[in-house]
């Protein structure tokens, strides 16, 4: 097809990468006085393609001499002529979506699986770009959805898909303002922030780790609820001496990732805390050792140096977490749209419900379908893919 001028062309160029490409290209372009109407640009291992979508001038021969410039540059250049973009009202034009994909290491077999779900869904792939620097183990998916509606389903899709791979997690967001303007992270403690559940290691060095389990179990098959059985296993550590919850608070193990992702939240200027329904004295140590701005859990009683069996003050349950993030965000002047919770069980989940983007982390497929989204094959810091941060920007913070 021959361009003619006032046509919207688009012009295509590849080849080995090198200084002073777009430079030469665009240069002649305005020049000419031609109008640009989009472009975009990448390269994968030293090789370029550009694309740029302009609205030829009355004068003619632009397009000669960028074949030219082309040529002298060893570059390939192609065009075609296109219709004019249309500007479709955010409203009722697609939805855009953002999908990230982290594991151990992505391949071929799992980058397929997860665009297979796309196109199940009618989602379009409009760019995707690579977040891990040494290897390929992070990438975001830039697509539109025909209507927002899908989103649920796609949500479930891809939630199914992570939970049948097991090596790597896939998270479906809302590309908008808010999932790059987060400033605060709330994490959950026991089996999140670490890797342990603090009353069962108190409880097996009381003696009484089999009856504190089968309460446990009682509560999460619901025979009584949270506030009960916290009651009920606490009144089981009776007479531990105070020494005992001091050394296991002092050597919490931690959950892999956790670490990176405190150390890089604090460098990027985020809030933290804790909102747990474990214990205070692991909560203020984890505090203390990470650098976590705040810490709300469950106080243990204390007399003589022994636990009385008794906690002081209201129990932190389920709507209690939730309050707490609320009141915390609202105290540190951040919107709920901007906060972000972790946590691992059913007591999470009005947590994660409050929040902008609410993760359950390794937890129970009840917890998993009922999150925004989840990680299970990664560690904490995988948080930060899901952010949009890049293995080179994670880097320079570092």
């Amino acid at each position: 097809m021959i361009a003619r001028p006032s046509d919207c062309v688009l012009v295509t160029v590849t080849g080995k990468d090198q200084p002073g490409i777009t430079s030469r290209l665009t240069g002649l372009l305005a020049e000419a006085g031609a109008e640009l109407l989009d472009v975009e640009q990448v390269v994968v291992h030293g090789r370029l393609t550009l694309c740029l979508l302009v609205r030829l001038p009355e004068a003619r021969g632009v397009l000669k001499e960028l074949l030219f410039a082309a040529r002298e540059l060893g570059v390939e250049l192609d065009f075609q002529v296109m219709d004019p973009p249309a500007s479709e009202p955010e409203a009722t034009g697609p939805q855009r979506y953002v999908v990230t994909a982290v594991g151990r290491a992505l391949g071929a077999r799992e980058l397929h699986a997860v665009a297979a779900r796309l196109a199940e869904h009618g989602a379009n792939i409009e760019r995707i770009t690579r977040l891990t620097e040494t290897h390929l183990g992070s990438v975001e998916i830039h697509i539109t959805l025909p209507r927002a509606q899908a989103s649920d389903a796609l949500k479930r899709s891809l939630l199914e898909l992570s939970m049948q791979a097991t090596s790597f997690d896939v998270a479906l967001q809302r590309e908008s303002l808010f999932r790059r303007s987060k400033r605060m992270v709330v994490m959950d403690m026991d089996s999140t922030l670490i890797t342990i559940e603090v009353i069962d290691e108190l409880a097996r060095a009381h003696g009484v780790g089999e009856q504190v389990a089968k309460i446990t179990e009682r509560a999460m098959h619901g025979e009584m609820d949270y506030d009960e059985s916290l009651r009920q296993r606490v009144a089981l550590l009776a007479g531990l001496d105070v020494a005992v919850l001091r050394r296991i608070a002092a050597n919490l193990p931690l959950t892999e990732g956790a670490e990176t992702l405190i150390r890089v939240l604090k460098r990027l200027g985020f809030r933290t805390a804790v909102i747990s329904g474990g214990f205070s004295v692991a909560a203020e140590a984890l505090k203390a050792r990470l650098g976590i701005d705040h810490a709300y859990s469950n106080v243990l009683e204390e007399q003589d140096g022994k636990l009385t069996g008794r906690t002081v003050g209201p129990i932190v349950n389920a709507r209690r977490k939730a309050e707490l993030l609320e009141s915390l965000a609202q105290s540190e002047g951040i919107l709920l749209d901007q906060v972000i919770a972790v946590g691992d069980g059913a007591n999470d989940l009005l947590m994660l419900e409050r929040a902008g983007l609410g993760i359950a982390f390794r937890a129970k497929p009840r917890l998993r379908e009922a999150a925004d989204t989840s990680i299970s094959a990664s560690g904490l810091d995988a948080i930060l893919h899901l952010l949009g941060l890049t293995g080179r920007e994670l880097q320079e913070v570092r």
